[in-house]
């Protein structure tokens, strides 16, 4: 039977809950539009985040290290070589590319390329045998360098050294930058309804003390105003939600999902934008509810 009650007074406050929210229209506005506004915010903040995220894991999927090696060694030398990289506790793949395959690249890059090393005879190529070698661990990436240019045979190791370094701090820096973002959004948000919330709670000071020489306690006072909380979350939600699907899509679309370079490839829309969609909705729902709370709570002192 208490089981019964509680469920019929829960449905109850819901339904009511509801109705609050559309009878002081005029006053939720404010908590609305306060959410709306940080959630588009927050939106731009999180997709930015997990994109550069996405940029710097592109980018580590792509680090190369060329080892050139001596055009004196022969494949025996070469094969020694292999195996040394290979002995290196970082190493995840290795691949050989000959001086031979590296000029017929060349020549279909540039009919000016085509025409010089068309003219050059078997020892005449001044290229170099190359082992491309690709590590498990981006962040010792120039330590392994050093390690294999250690090794004797080894004329030049080259990977982008100092630029893919800056590249993955600034990287690192934005995406924390965008995270600090959220989390103030956030809380300022909650700050910000606490107050706009107060003011509807005010105007409903009667109703209140009403309810309080009729007996009923805190919880059943607060109830109400938490679940008007819940619906104002889901309600400044939806314009959000609405601009992160189709405007994350469009943008994806009409970029072809690459800005600038192949680096910066975006991440695709789908389940992506609904995931983003799924947390602001999280954020809306628990920000509404935490304000009405906090609003009720430490202005109405129950």
């Amino acid at each position: 039977m208490i089981k019964m009650r509680n469920i019929r007074i829960l449905g109850k406050n819901i339904r009511d809950g509801f109705r609050n929210v559309i009878r002081n229209f005029s006053l939720s506005l404010a908590s609305i539009s306060c959410i709306i506004v940080t959630l588009l915010i927050v939106a731009v903040a999180m997709i930015g985040s997990y994109n550069v995220e996405n940029f710097t894991n592109i980018i580590r999927d792509d680090f190369t290290i060329v080892v050139y090696m001596d055009n004196k060694l022969d494949t025996n030398a070469e094969e020694e070589i292999k195996e040394n990289i290979n002995n290196l506790s970082n190493i995840e793949s290795i691949t050989f590319n000959s001086k031979r395959d590296i000029a017929e690249n060349m020549k279909k890059e540039d009919p000016i390329f085509d025409t010089i090393i068309s003219s050059w005879g078997e020892s005449e190529n001044p290229l170099y045998d190359t082992y491309l070698v690709k590590v498990k661990d981006s962040d010792k990436l120039s330590k392994t360098a050093k390690q294999i240019e250690k090794i004797e045979g080894v004329v030049i190791v080259k990977y982008g050294e100092g630029m893919i370094e800056s590249l993955l701090s600034i990287f690192r820096i934005i995406e924390k930058i965008l995270i600090i973002l959220v989390i103030s959004l956030v809380l300022v948000t909650a700050f910000l309804i606490v107050n706009t919330i107060k003011i509807t709670i005010f105007s409903r000071q009667e109703e209140i003390e009403i309810k309080r020489l009729v007996g009923a306690s805190n919880f059943s006072i607060k109830q109400p105003f938490v679940i008007e909380g819940l619906f104002i979350g889901i309600i400044g939600s939806i314009i959000p939600i609405l601009v992160t699907i189709y405007g994350y899509s469009t943008l994806y679309e009409k970029t072809g999902g690459v800005i600038f370079s192949k680096f910066i490839t975006l991440v695709k829309p789908f389940p992506f934008a609904l995931y983003i969609s799924g947390i602001l909705l999280v954020i809306g729902i628990v920000v509404g509810m935490f304000g009405s709370s906090r609003a009720v709570r430490k202005y109405l002192k129950i």
